[in-house]
Formats: structure tokens, C-alpha cells, sequence
């Protein structure tokens, strides 16, 4: 969209035009440039990363959906190897008092998981390699990728439901509004699976 409003110095008869065109896209797809979904599909693709977002603000957001996306991939406290509970009914091991007493005093959390995936979301971020290879070094980020960016498998589903649509929107109906339309096609579609 940048690239069309540059063009906007050179016209000279319908200087207005690429203005229009860069509204009329984000009017369109303003749901699809603004989820979260999208952006972090364009992230992780080493291609683009933060290159087509212009507002820092933006890129401060996005590399917040990021590491947050991050975050959901790494193991919860509930998955993570227990790090030998002490109950109350156990004995005391045999380690020294004052181990003991450094360990009751220690009011640091140990949460590392945060500051690696603030590193990795960094380090990925200012490489400036552009090649699918590059997140190799990158599993999280690789298995966010792989699951925003994944191609289906089989376009047969949509050769379906196209091939039901022109039995639903025949000449004789050719006046349907958009949500009539899906929706006689939802009833036709779904009708296949009931039996």
C-alpha cells in the first residue's frame, strides 16, 4: 500500500486515486489486516518479519501477540517434571542449614521460560537472513509458522461447495442477496452430512 501512495507525487490527472485504492483495501479487509491470526502469520514468515509494518506502536504489538503465541507453545507448570515437592510429612534431606536457609530467602522467581522466549522472539527478529532454513534455530517460532502457515492438504472441499453453489444460484435464481445465498448453501452443504 505504501508503494501506491508513493505513486501518488507522479499523477498527475487523478492524483485522489491511490488514496481511494489504499481505503478501499483496508475497508475490505480490515478484519484480515487486523487479526491476530494474519499478523502472526506474516511474522513468522522470515520473508516479511516486522518489514511491512510501518507504525512502531504496531511493531511493539505484534511482538507482544508473538512472544504471548510463544508462550502458549512451551510447556505449563502442569507438563513440566515436578522439581521434588516437599511435604510437610517428609523427612529434611541431608543437606547443610545453611543451603536450607539461602533457599527460604531466595524471593527471585524462576521463570526462565520468559526471558528465552523474549530471546528468541528478539534474536529471530533482528536476523537478517531471509530463508525458510533460518528457523531451524527457531523451534517456537517454526511451530507457529507451520501452524499459521500451512497449506491444505486437498482443495476438494472447495471444488465441493463451489459445485453446489452453481446448483443453488441457477438462472432461475439469479436475484439472491449474498446471505441468502450462504445461507441456502450452508443448508445444502450440511444437508450431505446428516445421512
Amino acid at each position: 500500500m505504501s508503494k501506491t501512495l508513493d505513486m501518488k507525487d507522479s499523477l498527475t490527472v487523478s492524483t485522489g486515486l491511490p488514496e481511494a485504492i489504499v481505503q478501499a483495501i483496508k475497508k475490505r479487509f480490515a478484519s484480515v489486516l487486523e487479526s491476530n491470526d494474519a499478523m502472526l502469520a506474516a511474522v513468522t514468515l522470515p520473508k516479511f518479519k516486522l518489514r511491512w509494518v510501518r507504525d512502531q506502536r504496531k511493531k511493539e504489538m505484534v511482538k507482544g501477540i508473538l512472544a504471548a503465541e510463544c508462550h502458549k507453545f512451551l510447556p505449563g507448570p502442569e507438563q513440566q517434571p515436578a522439581r521434588n515437592p516437599v511435604s510437610p510429612t517428609t523427612p529434611p534431606d541431608s543437606g547443610s542449614s545453611k543451603d536450607k536457609e539461602q533457599d527460604f530467602f531466595c524471593f527471585e522467581d524462576d521463570d526462565e521460560t520468559f526471558s528465552t522466549v523474549e530471546t528468541e522472539v528478539m534474536a529471530y527478529l533482528k536476523t537478517a537472513e531471509t530463508g525458510m532454513e533460518i528457523l531451524k534455530k527457531f523451534p517456537t517460532i517454526k511451530a507457529i509458522c507451520l501452524k499459521l502457515n500451512a497449506a491444505t492438504p486437498s482443495s476438494a472441499p472447495v471444488e465441493r461447495l463451489f459445485s453446489l453453489g452453481s446448483l443453488v444460484l441457477s438462472p432461475k435464481r439469479n436475484r439472491l442477496s449474498d446471505k441468502r445465498f450462504e445461507k441456502l448453501l450452508l443448508m445444502r452443504y450440511n444437508h450431505w452430512f446428516e445421512s
